[in-house]
């Protein structure tokens, strides 16, 4: 059979550049999709987002400030990080309160308010729910550590030691040192897999149980159409508390490595996930995993045997990609495919570098980031952006101790600089503190920020953001970008990834050059169904037009050429 190549009609110059768990939902068609499937989430850190009253920080009253904004940009659900009562030592996520709104951020009629004003944008709200600890604040926990007989001792974990001046066990906690904090008051340690002043729930108490999923329920009463579960993986620990098995090496923070197979990802974990998802089904929402794992077989195990746990574990494996590769995408999403479900693509979030500083080359920053959208925004399954994303945000880490707000940057300086550095606040218009606010922020602006933001990049129809608006604009027009089957194309080409996206006798065209020289592809679209394509340009990346040159398709470094195909 002869190849059928692709002629790229000279129209465009006038263009604006810009296993089986789950085998009906990967071939469901619209009638069967569920919202959060053709859903864009946008996670907001609301400490940087927008802010109100000129404190310096972020609030609720920000976020709905901005809701013209996000709706224009493509956007039908925000997931917020912790936003509860906290004394704000891990930022949020060591919760004081789960019923309640931090009052830094405003109050719970102001969250209200926030989630009737989305709603009328066709906006859901997602709320961060950390299901693994409290703050060590928490009136649980006060009362657990007031005595030995207290009713909510067991709702913690406490054990003797094994001796003077000697915790239960090896286990470290990943914020460095031992996980176990000694209680002068009752004698005893109080297990925390992060900093001491977040001790961990005791799941297999069912009062906790209880207690959790009531809290979750508070919540949907409010409104919010669904969590994103943080550290899920931690959920659970070994009741005997064996020592983990030592591994070579020191972790960052000079303590030994071990093999955390006593307290991460215990099979139990997954009957709180069933737990957690029949209290969800009551009300319609959807569950979100952070979900770490190191294969996609591994991350398939969170949908569940009967598709009855998470509807969305997240796919963080590209974050850990060292630079854009055709062969290593080509190769993840093929297995992603393979492992049916529905795929949840993340390529950055506020506890990982930024991807424009992580896989930008400091030469084609701006065409990588349209490149790598135009990936993971076209492919089967819903995106999760991380604000700032959409204009080219950039990594301000800490550049002296000083400088650090974040505890595990404090703890771990300088080989650990801790998350600061993506949490910067987000950057409207190239004014004192980029439009964030006029009072003096909780951290520094990063420094592209005269370049990089929403107000400039508006009005420059080859900017990042203007890339982004395009490109989820077709996400809506195309009905095969929403429902199609995923078909890879040149299989072995070392520099370009490209594939389709078919549905119903039509398909969508992704050609994704990721290298940083021009290539010129032929791709055979007579074994995907389309035997004599007919080619349409939707959008380029390129500032330039794509030209046809010798009936093949020229492809400028670090571009995206996405078109439409018909029979």
């Amino acid at each position: 059979m002869s190849k059928i190549l692709i002629v790229v009609s000279l129209l465009v110059a006038h263009m604006c550049p810009l296993a089986t768990i789950a085998s009906e939902q990967k071939n469901a068609g619209a009638a069967k999709s569920q919202w959060w499937q053709h859903a864009v989430f946008y996670e907001v850190y609301p400490r940087s987002f927008a802010d109100s009253n000129n404190d310096g920080v972020g609030d609720l009253n920000g976020i709905a400030s901005k809701l013209p904004y996000l709706q224009d940009l493509g956007v039908n659900a925000i997931w917020i990080t912790p936003c509860f009562p906290s004394p704000q030592v891990d930022f949020g996520y060591d919760v004081a309160d789960y019923e309640s709104i931090d009052p830094m951020y405003g109050t719970l009629a102001d969250f209200d308010r926030l989630v009737a004003e989305a709603k009328t944008r066709n906006i859901k709200i997602i709320l961060d729910f950390v299901p693994n600890h409290t703050s060590d604040q928490h009136k649980w926990f006060q009362e657990s550590k007031s005595s030995r007989t207290s009713p909510k001792r067991d709702w913690y974990i406490w054990r003797d030691g094994k001796g003077p001046n000697q915790p239960p066990n090896n286990w470290t906690s990943t914020f460095g040192g031992s996980a176990w904090k000694y209680d002068p008051t009752t004698g005893q340690y109080y297990y925390h897999y992060f900093y001491a002043e977040q001790p961990d729930l005791n799941w297999r108490n069912p009062e906790v149980k209880k207690a959790m999923m009531d809290a979750m329920r508070f919540w949907y009463k409010h409104g919010v159409a669904g969590f994103r579960l943080d550290a899920v993986d931690t959920l659970l620990e070994d009741p005997d508390l064996k020592d983990n098995p030592p591994l070579p090496g020191m972790d960052k923070f000079g303590f030994p490595n071990t093999n955390e197979i006593y307290n991460k990802k215990l099979p139990e974990v997954h009957d709180v996930m069933r737990e957690m998802r029949k209290v969800a089904d009551e009300y319609g929402a959807v569950l979100i995993g952070e979900t770490w794992t190191q294969s996609v077989a591994q991350l398939r195990e969170y949908y569940g045997e009967r598709n009855d746990e998470l509807q969305m574990p997240m796919d963080l494996m590209m974050t850990e990609f060292k630079q854009p590769s055709a062969p290593v995408f080509r190769e993840h999403i093929s297995a992603v495919e393979d492992a049916g479900g529905w795929p949840v693509f993340v390529i950055s979030n506020h506890d990982i570098v930024r991807s424009y500083t992580r896989w930008g080359d400091g030469a084609h920053n701006d065409d990588i980031a349209k490149m790598m959208a135009a990936m993971y925004l076209t492919l089967r399954g819903t995106p999760i952006l991380y604000y700032g994303e959409e204009i080219g945000m950039e990594n301000n880490d800490p550049k002296s101790k000083d400088d650090v707000r974040d505890p595990i940057g404090r703890r771990g300086w300088p080989l650990e600089k801790g998350r600061d550095g993506e949490r910067t606040p987000m950057q409207w218009s190239d004014a004192v503190n980029a439009g964030f606010t006029e009072g003096t922020p909780w951290l520094h602006v990063a420094p592209n920020y005269k370049t990089h933001n929403v107000a400039s990049e508006t009005t420059d129809p080859n900017s990042i953001l203007n890339f982004y608006r395009r490109l989820l604009q077709l996400r809506r027009d195309q009905p095969a970008l929403r429902d199609g089957e995923y078909v890879a194309l040149n299989p072995e080409d070392p520099n370009v990834f490209a594939f389709l996206r078919s549905f119903k006798g039509e398909a969508v065209l992704v050609v994704l050059n990721m290298s940083r020289e021009s290539n010129t592809v032929s791709l055979d679209l007579a074994k995907a169904g389309f035997p004599s394509a007919k080619v349409h340009v939707l959008l380029t990346s390129s500032s330039r037009p794509q030209r046809a040159v010798s009936k093949k398709l020229s492809i400028g470094p670090f571009s995206a050429f996405i078109a439409k195909v018909s029979k």
